[in-house]
Parts: C-alpha cells; sequence; structure tokens
C-alpha cells in the first residue's frame, strides 16, 4: 500500500472515529477534509511522498459548491420539505384515520392495515420519515392500544409505515441520489413507486396473516358499523384531496409536463392549499413551517458542503481507485458484490444519516457498479439503468437501517410520543418482523431489476 492508501485508509477511520463524538457531523467532514489536506501536503514537503495535496485543493472546493449549489434540481429540496411540513400541519391525516378505521373495522387487524394505507399516502404526500413517524404515532397509537392491540404489533406497523416516506416518491432522498449520480430525478422517482407499494403490500400481507394466526393480537372493533356507500363515500372524500395533490406532483413529472423542480411548487402550493381549506393555517403556523423548512434545509446543505470538501480531497488522494480495487477484487460475481455494498450500507445506516451516505459513499460506489458489466435492460431509453436500479436498492437498504436497533432513528421518532406504557423493548420487538419483510423485499427487487425499471421504459418508450 503506497503513501495515499495509507491516507485514505487513515482518512476513514478518523472520520468514523470523530462520529462517535457527537460533534456535528457537517464539521467533522470539513475539519478533516482540511487536516488531511494538510497532512498530504506535509507528507509530500518532508518525506517526498507524491499526494498531491496543497492549499489548491481547498481552493478547488470553491468551484466544487458553487457548482453543486449552481444545480437548479436541488431547488426541490426545500419545496418538498415544506410541503410535507405544511401536510403535517394540515390535519388531513386525522380526517383519513377516522373514516380508515370504519372502513375496516370488520377486518380483522384492519386497524394496522388503515395505519399502513395512511403510511403509504403520507409517504407519497410529505417524503419526511419523522414528520411521518410522529404523526401516527399520534393518531393511531392510542386508538391501537384501547381497542386491544398487542404493543409490539401497535408499534411495528407505525414505525414500518412512517419509515416508506425515505422511499416512495416524492422522496428528498431520492432528489439528493440523483444530483450525487448524475441521474433523471423523474427516472429515481418512477422507479421506486413500484418497490414501495411492493413494501406496503407485504407489510399488509403480514399483518392479515398475524392477526388470523393470533386473533388476541389484533381483536375487532367493538362498535363496528356495516360497510355502507356513505361510508366510503366519506373514505374517498377524506383521500381525494391528497390524491389529486399526489397526482399533481408525481403525474405531472411522469407524464413530462413539469420538471420535479417545477412540480414541487406545484407540491408546496398544494399543501397551502389543503391546509387552508381545513382551516388548519394562520400566521403562526405559517411562520413555524417555513421556520423549520429553513432550519432542515440549512442542516442538509451544511452536511453538504462538508461532504464535498470531504469527497474531494478522498478523491484527490486517490480513494476512489482504493475503493475500486477492493470491490472488484472481491472473489464474488455482479451480485455478490452488489450484496456486499448493501451490507455494508445497511450497517452504516446504524450511525450515519441518510445524508451522509448518500452524500460521500454513493459517487464513490457509483463507479464500481458501472464496472460490474450487470447488462440491465432500460428498453433504451433509460440513462445508466444498473445505477438507477442500484440507488433504489441503496434507498431501500437505509429505509431498514431505519427501524434497525439499537439506533433506528424512526424507534426513537416513535419513542418520543408513545405513552408510557410502551417501552424500547416493545418497539425492537415490534419492528424485527417488519425488518425481515423489508429484507425479503430488497432481496425481490434485487434480483428482479425489472420491478424499478419498468415503470420509467414504459413512460418514455
Amino acid at each position: 500500500m503506497d503513501s495515499s492508501g495509507i491516507l485514505v485508509l487513515a482518512m476513514m477511520l478518523t472520520f468514523i472515529g470523530l462520529l462517535f463524538t457527537g460533534y456535528p457531523i457537517a464539521f467533522i467532514l470539513g475539519g478533516v477534509a482540511m487536516l488531511f489536506t494538510l497532512i498530504g501536503y506535509g507528507s509530500d514537503q518532508l518525506f517526498g511522498t507524491i499526494t498531491g495535496l496543497d492549499y489548491m485543493t481547498i481552493g478547488l472546493v470553491v468551484n466544487r459548491l458553487y457548482r453543486v449549489l449552481y444545480n437548479w434540481i436541488l431547488i426541490a429540496l426545500p419545496m418538498f420539505i415544506f410541503m410535507g411540513l405544511m401536510l403535517d400541519r394540515s390535519g388531513i391525516a386525522e380526517k383519513m384515520m377516522t373514516a380508515m378505521q370504519d372502513l375496516f373495522g370488520k377486518v380483522r387487524g384492519g386497524l394496522a392495515i388503515s395505519v399502513t394505507l395512511i403510511g403509504i399516502l403520507l409517504a407519497a404526500a410529505t417524503g419526511i420519515i419523522g414528520a411521518s413517524v410522529v404523526l401516527l404515532g399520534l393518531l393511531s397509537l392510542p386508538a391501537m392500544l384501547n381497542q386491544g392491540y398487542s404493543k409490539p404489533l401497535a408499534v411495528g406497523t407505525v414505525c414500518a409505515s412512517g419509515t416508506l416516506g425515505i422511499l416512495i416518491p416524492p422522496s428528498i432522498m431520492l432528489v439528493m441520489m440523483a444530483d450525487q449520480l448524475s441521474l433523471s430525478v423523474g427516472d429515481l422517482f418512477m422507479g421506486a413507486l413500484l418497490p414501495g407499494i411492493l413494501l406496503g403490500f407485504l407489510y399488509m400481507l403480514y399483518i392479515l396473516i398475524f392477526a388470523f394466526c393470533v386473533p388476541g393480537a389484533a381483536p375487532l372493533a367493538k362498535n363496528r358499523q356495516p360497510l355502507e356507500f356513505a361510508m366510503v363515500w366519506r373514505v374517498l372524500k377524506t383521500i381525494l384531496p391528497t390524491g389529486a395533490l399526489i397526482l399533481a406532483v408525481l403525474g405531472s413529472i411522469f407524464a413530462g409536463l413539469a420538471t420535479p423542480t417545477e412540480a414541487s411548487g406545484i407540491g408546496a402550493l398544494g399543501a397551502i392549499l389543503l391546509a387552508l381549506t381545513n382551516r388548519r393555517l394562520n400566521l403562526k403556523i405559517f411562520k413555524e413551517v417555513l421556520y423549520n423548512t429553513f432550519n432542515t434545509t440549512g442542516y442538509i446543505f451544511g452536511i453538504l458542503v462538508g461532504a464535498t470538501c470531504f469527497a474531494l480531497v478522498l478523491r484527490e488522494l486517490g480513494g476512489d481507485e482504493f475503493i475500486a480495487a477492493a470491490f472488484t477484487g472481491l472473489p464474488f460475481g455482479p451480485y455478490g458484490i452488489i450484496s456486499v455494498i448493501l451490507m455494508m450500507v445497511f450497517f452504516l445506516g446504524f450511525f450515519l444519516d441518510w445524508i451522509e451516505i448518500t452524500l460521500i459513499i454513493l459517487p464513490i460506489l457509483s463507479p464500481v457498479v458501472s464496472s460490474l458489466g450487470l447488462n440491465i435492460d432500460g428498453g433504451g431509453v433509460i440513462d445508466n439503468p444498473e445505477l438507477v436500479w442500484f440507488a433504489i436498492l441503496v434507498a431501500i437498504s437505509l429505509q431498514t437501517s431505519f427501524l434497525t436497533p439499537p439506533v433506528g432513528f424512526a424507534i426513537f421518532y416513535l419513542k418520543g410520543v408513545s405513552p408510557p406504557e410502551i417501552s424500547l423493548l416493545d418497539i425492537y420487538k415490534g419492528v424485527i418482523p417488519f425488518i425481515i419483510l423489508q429484507l425479503i423485499g430488497l432481496f425481490i427487487v434485487m434480483y428482479w431489476p425489472k420491478l424499478v425499471v419498468w415503470l420509467p421504459s414504459v413512460a418514455y418508450g
């Protein structure tokens, strides 16, 4: 191993070690980059090594950041964040929960299925995991516990349904992935739709089977009402506004009528109109949503600045070649290497947020995936279909890591709003079956790439 390889390895280990200090991740990324630029320059001057790092390396960061922040696609990020936060305050989820409880009252496990369906709708409307998990927890946990649901089933359903927002479009993570991998946002949105629906279907299938096998874990509601047209109409009236907004946003992108950035503006305006319709919007709420939007956007872009510095120095040291050689040298076939990468992403998700993984890991690993010769058929109309497929696999892996004990983010979001009788152990027990379901979904998508590439190939074809 030459001096550059030693510095690459030391840089990665330093970054991992500093993560446990609790210092802000954006400062760690930028600080490690500057530190190893200094170390590389000093090594060249004192020992005659050839790392090529000097003050010009940090100067390159300015140009790199300008190109990144000049990217108009990233304007969609604050718009989609605003849309999700505004819908969170609009009261739509509360109406849907009440209506669906009546609709599925005669189905054992119907309340948990209602939570899953609302989780899918919220995922397509908000795309923010924290907001979805907290909202579902506040609305549905008391109702499920009062109806006699087992604690693990109740909390597992809420956690898993809330995390669908990271995968089902319009997901802010997919926007970031498209930017980092130089892919079309529309390709990723369309590619993620069927896998997201597949996971929701697996959740509901598991709930029905579990409720049938263990009736005491999901008892029927005591005040069940007969299924009538008025009940169905009430459900449709609560779903239609949200469905119309989702159709306006995703439909305009899929049909080629609007770019993702333009569609995000449509979504933000639609969320304001829905909040006004439900009489949930006032100046105080509007200010809170704006503040939280700016706060979340600033957090993401702060990490983006640090990660850009880190990735630039890592690449200047030859980190791309070092990592590519490490993976391509594995004694596995292409799918075996993909499995190792996904396992690594899964475990990194225990310690890193999806933002860091997207900004640091994906650009480094994308050349490895492109060189594997996967030959995924994109119908001749999708650019880099293997990278689109790989990005969706990484998204599913990161969604699974949100649920994984002991540090899954969704677990702690839910614990923060759970009733006192819900313990962390109850949540750990509850999420394990859903983690298994997500791994099953991951394997299905991995060995059946058509689930990802079919919709965009049909849309463009």
